[in-house]
Parts: structure tokens; sequence; C-alpha cells
């Protein structure tokens, strides 16, 4: 049977559409990231059940990498294969964001970075794999400090003047590396639409200046990792499940020393409060992700359906009293969780 989206999907603003700073582009105020559960590890079925619960309820960005799988690039195909089966008839109403930065293929042109000759190539292969013309957005993926920003720049101004991209957005660059490069591109009359951080309560580096920064050039922020990989839902609350991914082989983003006692407490406090707000652990983290007008949208992934509608009920209660940010305040602090601490403060990777 054909997939027939939900009648009722746009309703009543139930996405929470927001603009992406400046921009006329609209975002929902929750994204799909296709980071896990997207690779040949996952049933095709599971994958499309995601994805049709993501746009039953409003979802229209979805969020890929050249490297997201595994292996590399499966995500891009198995959502590509989703797009041309089931959603060929419905692109316009979606947002597809892919991204070239980290390793992708062997030798010295596909270790990543930000050079001409691997963004563009990139490029290409993520059409190919995707299976259209162009995507709505093209990220840098990381800063690299080995490759002049001026050549990233330009390569990205390509990829839109190719008609390859609509829009050009970073990820993990600082504050003062996000002003250079949206100045950049400017002078190549191609605006920078956004970026993709890395922002949760025990992860809050953008506060200190590139909230102000995406505010001053116009720029949309979408975080990422708003659950701390999986540290801010309920999972963790009593202990370490066996069939948690931290205990998987390749478990990856999420890291024993992210269990400290000193986190799980916190996040038990944490839950302390989500109870009273009538929400779950994971809802309030993305609630408060959202709180900041400045923040366009915040990514979600999720391995069922249902975990989707969970993360979108959280939209249902998006606003805190001076009284609860305070006691949330208490214990959300850094917790040692940001895996991307060096691109995003200009350190050679």
């Amino acid at each position: 049977m054909s997939y027939i989206p939900a009648a009722d999907r746009y309703d009543n603003n139930r996405a929470k559409y927001r603009y992406t700073g400046k921009s006329g582009l609209q975002l929902p105020a929750l994204s799909l990231g296709l980071w896990h559960n997207f690779g040949d590890t996952t049933p095709l079925e599971t994958q499309r059940e995601i994805v049709f619960s993501a746009f039953d309820h409003g979802i229209t960005h979805f969020d890929l990498a050249n490297n997201y799988g595994p292996p590399y690039g499966a995500a891009e195909i198995n959502f590509g294969r989703i797009l041309r089966e089931d959603l060929a008839a419905h692109r316009d109403e979606l947002i597809l964001s892919t991204k070239a930065g980290w390793d992708m293929w062997p030798g010295p042109y596909g270790q990543g970075g930000g050079s001409r000759k691997y963004m563009l190539s990139s490029l290409d292969q993520s059409l190919k794999r995707l299976g259209v013309d162009y995507v709505d957005i093209f990220y840098s993926h990381r800063f690299d400090a080995k490759t002049p920003l001026e050549e990233t720049a330009d390569a990205l101004a390509t990829a839109v003047k190719q008609g390859k991209a609509l829009y050009i957005g970073v990820s993990s660059y600082s504050g003062a590396k996000t002003r250079e490069i949206a100045a950049l591109l400017r002078d190549r009359q191609v605006p920078l639409l956004i970026n993709q951080p890395s922002y949760n309560l025990f992860n809050r580096w953008i506060e200190k200046d590139l909230l102000d920064t995406a505010e001053a050039t116009g720029t949309g922020i979408i975080a990422f990792t708003a659950l701390a990989q999986g540290l801010l839902t309920g999972k963790y609350l009593n202990g370490i499940p066996e069939d948690a991914r931290v205990n998987r082989a390749g478990g990856g983003s999420l890291r024993p020393e992210h269990l400290s006692d000193e986190n799980l407490a916190r996040a038990r406090a944490l839950n302390e409060i989500a109870k009273r707000r009538g929400q779950s652990l994971a809802q309030l983290a993305l609630a408060w992700a959202l709180r900041d007008p400045r923040v366009t949208s915040t990514l979600i992934g999720a391995s069922s359906a249902a975990q989707v509608a969970e993360n979108v009920a959280a939209l249902e209660n998006l606003d805190f009293s001076p009284e609860e940010l305070a006691e949330i305040d208490l214990h959300a602090v850094e917790g040692g969780v940001n895996l991307w601490d060096r691109p995003s403060h200009d350190q050679e990777v």
C-alpha cells in the first residue's frame, strides 16, 4: 500500500514553524536527524515508519550528512529510496540537508576538511545517493583550520550558483568563525542561512557568544544532541540497561564517562522538574533547547515512530516560568558531553 500523508499535518501550525534567522525560510521547531537508525543495520521498513511519522506530524526537514550510516553513505541511499518510492510527490514540501566535512572516502581528497575538491566532490556524491538534483541546505560540517576559510566559502558559494544547493549552513563553527564565513559568503552574494551546533542542558557553549553572533549575522541556529546522546532521556535514570547503545560495539557518541554519577544525579533532578511540568525528561530537554527565539529548530533522532510522536509532544508546552528556568540552571551545567569541542573552538581536528 502506498503511503498517504496525514491530511492534518499542517493544521494549527502543529510543528511550530519558525523563520530561520533573517531569511524567508521556515523550519519546523523539531527536525528529524538521520545520524542514527538510517544505516544498513536498521530495517528499511523501520526507517520508513520513522520518516512517515515525522512527516505526518508536520516535520518537513530531514537532516543528513555524507558519512551517516553505517556504512558511510547508507543513510543518504536509504532516505533517497524512501523519497523516490514514497515521498516523490511531496519533494517541494520537504527540506533536505546534507553535509561534508568529516572523513568519507580513501585517499587525501576524501579525508574531510573544507577544501574545494572535497566539498564539491562530496556534494555530487550525496546528490547521486539521494537521487535528487539539489539539496535545500548544504553544510560545511566542521571548521577546518588547515584550509583557508576563503576556499571553503568559495566552494559553498559555488554549490549555490551551480543550483546544487538552495542555502548554505555551517556546523560546529565558533562565534568568531561564524562571523568570518558569513562575511566571506556575503562577499560572494550567498547568505549564511544557519549554524548547527551541539547544544543541550549539559553543553551550553553556544550561550557565550554564538547566539549573539547568529542574531548579528541574521543566521538561524539548529541544535543537535539536544538529548545529550540519550543521557537526557529516561533510559539511564535507574542505571545503565544491558541493551544500551553505550554497551554495544560502535556505541560511538555516548561514552561511559558521560554516564558519571554527577551527570546522572543532575538528570534525575531535571526529571523531577519535568514531572511537575507534565513532561518526560526528553520533552523537557527539547522544550528547553527551544526556549530562546534565536534557536530555529532542534534535531531529534528516533528509533521508532512512537518515539517521534513522544518527542513532538514536547511542543505542547514550550513555556517556562522564571522560577523553572532558575531551578533548571542549578542542574544544567557542563557535563563533558561535547564531542565536537575542538572544531567549535577553532582547533585542528
